[in-house]
């Protein structure tokens, strides 16, 4: 049991709590060790009891606290104190992505995009560690108030899904892939699913599919068509909705191969959010056969597929009795002249008589060897078949790769033992032309072009024209740009001029003038700069356009400044507010004067240190209320409370004379602090 104030693991002692999920509960505490804040994060009684799933969750959170990267939430320690399974991780302070999309509900575009940038840099890190988050959510992303992004929950998440933990208590299914709705394999691009579809969410404001059970969510990331963004965006560029919709192909060979392709695309998008780059995947390419190489087989007899076998079977059931079968089509029959009847089905089965033995196991099967020899003799006569239509279709039409389009209105797939349909990939980047030849099983040479005038690394021209077919393995010739032919020597300066920056240490400071925080971080952090040495000072400006926006920089664009320098940005917080305060309570009777009789008539007046006066009245109840005075300039001023009083009649002994029984004005003045108005 957690209590305030208790101390766990020697050195963290538990502040307060902070955050509460399906699987733990999450504290601010300190670090005595290292005198420093941050948060633990406890497992639930439940789960700690299921000694699988605990050391399932220790072995994970151990390889997660080897990650080290500025967009991942850092865990620092792994431990077990009395039955309290704990993990100690950095202290994020800010809020989750999930919250800051219900705040604003919707981000912008540029705000996504930079986003989505920093979660695949902490992706990108953890995959190359071999390390696979298998939750990616808005839930698991934290955005501190200083702009920065990390994604948490490494290792508790792949721990969880190896477990007999359901998608209800994960709260994961409206971002899981399809791959893992089915309880299969799942990889890196298993995240980038994720991550697409929480890029979904952030420029849409909802997610893509919605239904009244886990399992109805699941079905329809098998099996629905993934939703266009723009049909509740329309205003989002086209780069960025294939960005999503690449993300977001069913076949995990059609997404994103890795989170370094992501963030190419997604920085291309900053700069050219309207320009269609984004290379989609040819399903035909896809389909076709291939044999996995020697690192994909040893990953896959070694992944942990993240699921248990019992929870793979749940699943598998669920899904299955609750997907409509697609009956299967009825092959047409093809008269091969050998044999037409229809092959003979499983023979029923007979009672051995009394005095017969019955076969063994081990023995043949006689009628299923003839079974098979016909069912033989019918796929050879097939084959020739085939093969004799194939010949006749070369000899009457000159050849397939004269004209693919006919093959491909004939029947004859796009990719076969004829060849590969080469494709257009002028005008593409050379990175970009290379992968996608590639990924069609060509080989790439590439030919510098010193005479285009197109921009650096452009593909100018091919080798072999689109729609020609060529074999897999053989080679394509690129011509790619060179630059020279625009400005030669202007390209050779700049490289002078950055190997003299990386020789003496200097960079040339970026313009960020006009980015949000985010995006302005990232740009200079890309270009080598300290992120904990950018510093955000808020400023006012009247265009309230330009909230959220860089307005100066601090040293200057183009200056040549040190890595570690420090570098001051203001952000405009929109037009100046005058701040106004209020006050409200209830006010004494004047008991600093000991004349003062209850019942006595007082008027209380009070006045703001700029002369202003809020208040005027008369009372003889005491404690008197006060209503709420608001708008007030002033943070301080002052109630005055004026009386009259009677003075007491005395006679002197000696002389007789009587005195007092004269009515006399008394003051009694208080100093107000007033609170300020939000």
């Amino acid at each position: 049991m957690i209590r305030i104030g208790m101390i766990i693991g020697d050195r963290y002692e538990i502040r307060e709590k902070i955050g509460t999920g399906g699987m733990s509960d999450v504290y601010r505490a300190h670090d005595h060790k290292l005198n420093r804040p941050v948060a633990v994060k406890v497992l639930k009684a439940e789960f700690s009891e299921n000694q699988n799933f605990v050391e399932k969750f220790h072995s994970e959170a151990q390889a997660a606290a080897g990650l080290m990267h500025p967009n991942i939430v850092n865990v620092y320690d792994v431990g077990n104190d009395k039955g309290i399974h704990y993990f100690v991780m950095e202290l994020v302070d800010g809020i989750t992505l999930k919250k800051y999309i219900e705040k604003k509900s919707r981000l912008s575009v540029r705000e996504a995009v930079s986003i989505g940038i920093q979660v695949a840099m902490g992706l990108d890190a953890a995959h190359k560690n071999g390390i696979i988050h298998r939750d990616i959510k808005p839930q698991n992303i934290m955005i501190s108030k200083e702009g920065k992004v990390k994604v948490t929950d490494f290792g508790i998440a792949k721990a969880a899904s190896s477990n007999t933990i359901t998608s209800n208590v994960m709260g994961s299914v409206h971002y899981t892939s399809p791959e893992q709705a089915r309880g299969g394999f799942s990889d890196a691009k298993s995240d980038i699913y994720s991550l697409g579809v929480t890029l979904f969410e952030m420029v849409t404001g909802r997610v893509p599919y919605n239904g009244d059970t886990t399992v109805a969510i699941a079905i329809k990331h098998i099996q629905e068509p993934f939703p266009a963004p723009k049909e509740y965006a329309p205003d989002l560029p086209i780069s960025v909705e294939k960005i999503i919709i690449k993300c977001c192909q069913k076949s995990p060979d059609r997404r994103y191969q890795s989170a370094q392709e992501l963030i190419a695309d997604l920085k291309r998008s900053l700069i050219e959010p309207d320009s269609d780059f984004v290379v989609l995947v040819d399903p035909d390419v896809v389909g076709a056969t291939r044999i996995a190489t020697d690192g994909e087989q040893e990953t896959i007899r070694h992944q942990n597929t993240g699921i248990s076998r019992t929870e793979q079977l749940r699943l598998k059931d669920e899904v299955s009795q609750a997907v409509e079968p697609v009956p299967a089509p009825t092959p047409a029959p093809v008269n091969t002249g050998v044999y037409d009847k229809p092959a003979p089905g499983p023979r029923p089965v007979q009672r051995p008589v009394s005095n017969t033995r019955p076969r063994r196991d081990s023995e043949p099967d006689h009628g299923l060897d003839k079974t098979m020899i016909v069912m033989g003799v019918v796929a050879a006569v097939m084959v020739v078949f085939l093969l004799v239509v194939f010949v006749l279709s070369k000899m009457a039409g000159g050849g397939a790769s004269e004209n693919p389009s006919s093959a491909a209105s004939s029947g004859v797939p796009v990719e076969d033992n004829i060849g590969i349909i080469v494709p257009e990939v002028v005008g593409y980047s050379y990175a970009e032309a290379k992968s996608v030849l590639t990924e069609k099983g060509f080989k790439v040479e590439k030919i510098s072009d010193d005479e285009s005038k197109e921009p650096l690394n452009i593909v100018t021209g091919q080798s072999v024209a689109k729609g020609s077919r060529l074999q897999a393995g053989e080679t394509i010739s690129l011509n790619v740009s060179s630059g020279k032919g625009v400005t030669a020597s202007d390209v050779a300066s700049t490289e002078d001029s950055k190997e003299e920056e990386e020789d003496d240490g200097k960079i040339k400071m970026p313009s960020v003038i006009g980015m949000d925080e985010a995006a302005a971080r990232l740009t200079l952090v890309e270009n080598g700069f300290d992120n904990d040495k950018i510093i955000i000072i808020e400023v006012n400006h009247d265009n309230e356009g330009l909230n959220g926006s860089i307005l100066n920089q601090t040293p200057g664009s183009g200056t040549e400044v040190s890595k570690d320098e420090q570098i001051t940005l203001e952000m405009s917080i929109g037009p100046a507010r005058t701040q106004t305060y209020s006050f409200s309570g209830t006010i004494e009777a004047p008991g600093e004067d000991s004349m003062y009789t209850p019942g006595t008539p007082v008027n209380i007046t009070i006045t703001a240190s700029d002369g202003t006066l809020l208040l005027s009245t008369a009372t003889s109840s005491f404690p008197y209320s006060v209503s709420p005075l608001s708008g007030i300039a002033s943070s301080t001023g002052t109630l005055e409370m004026n009386f009259v009083i009677t003075t007491p009649m005395t006679t002197d002994p000696e002389t007789g004379v009587t005195t007092g029984g004269t009515t006399e004005t008394r003051s009694v003045t208080r100093v107000l602090n007033f609170t300020p108005e939000s």
